[in-house]
Order: C-alpha cells, then structure tokens, then sequence
C-alpha cells in the first residue's frame, strides 16, 4: 500500500507540499531565532549602556589635595545579580559589586570599549567595557582637572536566552500547527484536483480491442494541463480502432479473395474429372487452372506488399532516395510490351532529375501500378500521359489516361484495398483491387499525397505529389 502510494502522482504531490512547508517552517524558525537574537540583545546592550552610565555618575570628586576620583557607593544602585567595577586612568581600582572578583589579568585601562563574556559563578555574563570621564573642580581656573574613568559592567544572560528561546518556540509550535493543519486539507485539495485525471485514466483502462467507446469527461476536455492529453489519447484511439477496422477488413476481403480464386480453381479441376476427356480439352482446362493460379500468386504478392509498406516502421537510419525520372524510364521500358498489344501511346515529360524520399523498388512500384491501370482503362488508339515536374519542395507525378473513367459514386472508395469499380473486368485484367491501396501506403509513409480526379468517358487522371529529396 505505501509503495503504491509513493508511486502515485497524488502522494507524491502531498509529500512534496508536505516537505516544502516543512522546509520553509524551519527557515522561518531559523529566521526568527535570528530576529530575536539580534532584538533580545539589542535591548539587552542597550541596558547595558544605561546602567554602566548610572555607575559612571556615580564617579565623584575624592576631595584631596591630588583631586582624585571615587566611586561613591552609596548613590550606586544596581540589581543584586549584575557586576560592575570601576577602575581611573592609572588602573587603580575605585569599586567593584561585592559579589564579583573582577577580571584580574583580563583587565586593560587602554583595551578598547566593547562587550566581554564571562562565566560568574555559573551563570553566563555579558559585561560592557566603557570609557568615561569626570572633571574635578570645574569652577577653578582653566575649567578644572579631567579624570579618566573606566566602568566595567555586566549583567547575566539566561534569562535573554529564556526570552529568544520562548519567541523561537511560539514560531515552531504556529509553524507544527500549520504542518498539522495544512497537511489533511492539501491532501484533499490535491485528490480533488486530480479527480479529472484519476477519471480520464479510469475511462482510458476501459478500452480494449471489442470496445473502443471513449467519451473523456467533460473536467478533463476544459482543465488546461489535460487537454492536450485528451486531444491525444482521442486521436490514438481513432487510429488504433482505425486500424483495428482495417486489419480485420483486410484479413476479411483476402480470404474472401482467396476462397473466391481456390473455389475457381477447384471448379476447373471438377469439370475436368467429370467425364472422360480429350487430350485438348484436358489441355485447355489445365490452361485454365494454371491462369487461375498465376491470379492467386499475384494477389498473395500483392497482399504480401501491401503488409511491408504498411507494417514497416521507419528506422532512425538516413532516409532513403531515388531518383524518380530513372524509374520513369525503366517503367516505361517494362510496359512498353503491355502498351503495344493495347495500341496505346505512352508520352513522358520530365525534367533531367528528380529526387523522392523512396527506395527504387517503391518508386517503380507506384509508377508501374499506375500506369498499368491507365493502360489498361484506356481504348486502342489512344494515349496516357506522364508528367512529372519539381517544385519548390515537391515532386509531382501526373499519370493521365483517355479512358471509361469512374462512376463519381465510386471515386472514394478507389483507395480502398481490394475495391474494384467493375468487378466483371476482374478476370480480364487480373486486377485484385490492391493496386492504388498499395500506391497510398506507400505514398503517404514517404510524407506525400495521392489524389485522383476522374470523368466518366473522358479519363482519370492521378497525382502523386511527394517532398523533394
């Protein structure tokens, strides 16, 4: 269960909240142990500087004839637990607190003014070093004698740290609460949050190859981040079923294809055996199986090159080219048997080189197909077209004929496999209906396009536009 939920993305959206808080109440007690540091002891310094100033007032005139100085006790007033000790300018000592030793060697009449620490009878102490001064007889000529004074005194710190340790725990414990608070109601944000997704996956999981029903909720089409996701998982799952639809189509019309062509065989081989026969008539009937047969050979290639263009993925190696004016000419050179028992005229106009994403074997593959169909569509006497001209970034490939045409009715489906817009000139022409579906594929995996336009008694014409090599 906790392994699941670490691997979720609600869990592992919780726990990163969770921990950014975290991180950010420890810098907020960090912070606020500084703050009240610098605050507590500022305050504390500044007490400091007042009560060393009430011992300095308390420096008088010693009354003798060197005019002295000395720390009159009995104006001082200071809390039992502070030190203090007052030296003059020549390091002799004038008082101190009575439940202090002084600093002995640690003391200097010339060190500089600042703050010292000190461990006093087990406590910590932070004393203040002050120089100050006193004038002796002011109302004498030359304004009187000046004595130099230095005032140790210092107060104990416990109860500051008590103070900034107190604030520090209010922060923590705000900051805990706030962790306590905010952890339940994130989860709940975030669970809720992410309902749209939890439901898009849900529906997705219910998709399989007998049900391909997926409507995603509405939350999911209008929530920014899964929008693009929806968008595509309803267009992989258009093309899977699409897919899914055609394989079984295909698999479907070639064994319709096949029981059809098997079944005419078998039909020559049983009127042979029927009677007895002349060696002629066994002759012709073997003739008529062997034609039969040759069909079926060329609808199983047909199929078999059908299944490599469509199911070969493309490699990461370079991409294959060819040039397409060459395999123009050798086209041309194969049919030029097919074109003279037709008495149909083959006219070429191309430039000197053209290149095309697609091996040489695919390149004639389409320009025999098609130009076999228009041969074969077209009357004797009259004559098919190539045109095949370069563009800025295309290829184009315009195979025209003279012909029946095809029935506008018919038009879209031409692309389909083993769709045939006469199926009584099947025989005649050994087409299986696979001609143009092969040309599609393997025009549309090579990045181009196929299209025809056709007029009943006038022609067909077909463009094949590919992108330059």
């Amino acid at each position: 269960m906790t392994s699941n939920r670490m691997r979720s993305i609600t869990w592992r959206l919780i726990a990163a909240v969770l921990a950014a808080e975290f991180a950010a109440a420890v810098l907020v007690i960090v912070l606020s142990w500084g703050y009240e540091r610098h605050a507590h002891f500022h305050a504390f310094d500044v007490m400091l500087h007042g009560r060393a100033d009430s011992v300095l007032g308390a420096v008088q005139d010693a009354e003798d004839a060197a005019d002295n100085v000395m720390l009159d006790m009995a104006d001082l007033h200071v809390p039992p637990n502070d030190l203090y000790e007052v030296y003059d300018e020549r390091g002799r000592l004038l008082g101190r607190s009575p439940n202090w030793q002084g600093l002995g060697e640690g003391f200097s009449a010339t060190a500089k003014d600042g703050f010292i620490h000190r461990m006093v009878n087990g406590q910590h102490y932070r004393l203040l070093r002050v120089h100050g001064s006193r004038i002796i007889d002011p109302g004498e000529p030359g304004g009187g004698t000046l004595r130099h004074v230095v005032v140790l005194y210092g107060a104990p710190t416990e109860h500051v740290w008590d103070a900034i340790w107190h604030a520090v725990a209010v922060y923590a414990a705000g900051s805990l609460l706030l962790l306590v608070v905010t952890g339940p109601l994130v989860a709940w944000v975030l669970h809720r949050g992410l309902a749209p997704l939890r439901e898009l996956a849900a529906l997705a999981g219910n998709v399989s190859a007998n049900a391909w029903e997926f409507e995603p909720p509405e939350s999911a089409r209008t929530t920014r981040e899964l929008a693009p996701l929806t968008h595509a998982l309803e267009s992989v799952l258009q093309r899977l079923e699409m897919a899914f639809v055609q394989q079984r189509t295909f698999v479907s019309d070639a064994a319709h294809e096949l029981k059809t062509a098997v079944a005419v065989v078998k039909s020559s081989l049983q009127l042979l055996v029927l009677r007895t026969r002349t060696p002629a008539e066994y002759q012709d009937g073997i003739d008529r199986c062997l034609a039969d047969t040759g069909r079926i050979e060329d609808l199983v290639a047909k199929m078999l090159t059908l299944a490599r263009v469509e199911g070969v993925a493309p490699t990461a190696a370079a991409p294959a080219s060819c040039d397409a004016v060459h395999c123009l000419e050798e086209t041309m050179r194969e049919m030029d048997t097919v074109a003279a028992l037709r008495q149909v005229r083959v006219d070429k106009t191309a430039p000197e080189r053209a290149s095309v994403p697609l091996t040489a074997e695919d390149c004639q593959l389409v320009v025999s197909n098609l130009l076999l169909n228009a041969l074969q569509h077209s009357p004797a006497g009259s004559q098919v077209q190539l045109n095949l001209s370069v563009m800025n970034d295309a290829v184009e490939l315009r195979v025209a004929d003279h012909g029946e045409g095809i029935d506008p009715a018919a038009q879209p489906r031409v692309f389909d496999r083993f769709f045939r817009g006469d199926p009584s000139r099947s025989r005649a022409t050994g087409g299986a209906g696979l001609g143009l579906a092969i040309c599609k594929a393997v025009v549309e995996k090579a990045g181009g396009s196929i299209t025809l336009a056709s007029t009943p008694g006038q022609g067909t014409i077909v463009t094949v536009r590919l992108p330059r090599a």
